[in-house]
């Protein structure tokens, strides 16, 4: 799944490409894909409408749309999930087979949505809050800070590893750069959140801050069949390293499952 890093990717590769450009059709090819409003609804109020900004809240894409006469502005809320995919096409390609929405643009290209395994869901909404607003804070935001983190941790007693995978705790962070957060940090997967003492939260904001960061700057990491083009999987220190030597002290890396999700730790340098 798309984590922060490569969500941020493909907003930027997709913002110089979309400002300015009108919305003049809409095919919706597979009805569940489109969370709210009704097809109808959807097809009379996104037409016409030009993209002001493109933007990202956690996992979440957001493209800000222009007002209609008599009309409010509206944001257009995709999350891929597993499979989905954003990108630009030309009028002269043809259908794809798992593509679910179209949106055809002024310029003649066409904004497609393609997701394979249909988990992926797109919101037309005035306001963004209506999906978006039970979300934790930003991980890379000048507002979150380590004393924010460590008052946030002492606020739950769970384990660090679902914890941070709580999209209500922290905001964008999944499997992957959850994994390389914590053993940057030196925290054990399965420390009890309440018990993080303040250096450690330091260390595991700095952390959580260098992963993400280094993720955007090799425009996130390419895996599965969806996500391609990225380069961090190259730099991963833990995950997917099951049985490969830790870089800074060489005991095999070791995976384990927690909250039902494969998680990849060293037992030296994370001790419980």
């Amino acid at each position: 799944m798309p984590e922060l890093p490569e969500v941020e990717t493909i907003v930027r590769a997709l913002r110089s490409e979309l400002v300015g450009r009108e919305i003049v059709s809409a095919d919706l090819l597979w009805t569940r894909t489109l969370a709210s409003p009704s097809p109808g609804e959807f097809e009379k109020q996104i037409i016409g409408r030009s993209f002001v900004q493109i933007g990202r809240r956690a996992k979440y894409l957001n493209l800000e749309l222009s007002a209609l006469a008599g009309s409010v502005a509206f944001n257009l809320l995709i999350h891929l999930r597993m499979s989905g995919d954003l990108s630009l096409k030309t009028g002269a390609d043809s259908l794809g087979k798992h593509d679910r929405l179209r949106l055809g643009l002024s310029d003649g290209r066409i904004l497609v949505f393609n997701d394979t395994r249909k988990f992926g869901r797109v919101w037309l909404v005035a306001d963004a809050d209506e999906v978006t607003g039970s979300l934790g804070p930003e991980p890379l935001d000048p507002s979150f800070t380590a004393q924010l983190l460590y008052e946030r941790l002492h606020g739950h007693r769970r384990q660090m590893k679902p914890l941070l995978l709580d999209q209500g705790f922290l905001a964008g962070l999944g499997n992957i750069y959850t994994d390389e957060a914590l053993h940057l940090s030196g925290v054990h997967p399965l420390r009890l959140s309440d018990t993080i003492h303040m250096d450690e939260a330091e260390k595991l904001f700095h952390a959580i801050r260098t992963v993400l960061q280094t993720g955007i700057d090799h425009n996130g990491a390419s895996f599965d069949w969806v996500y391609r083009g990225g380069s961090f999987q190259n730099y991963f220190r833990v995950y997917g390293r099951t049985g490969q030597a830790c870089p800074l002290c060489g005991t095999l890396i070791q995976r384990m499952v927690v909250g039902q999700r494969g998680t990849h730790f060293c037992p030296t340098c994370q001790v419980i």
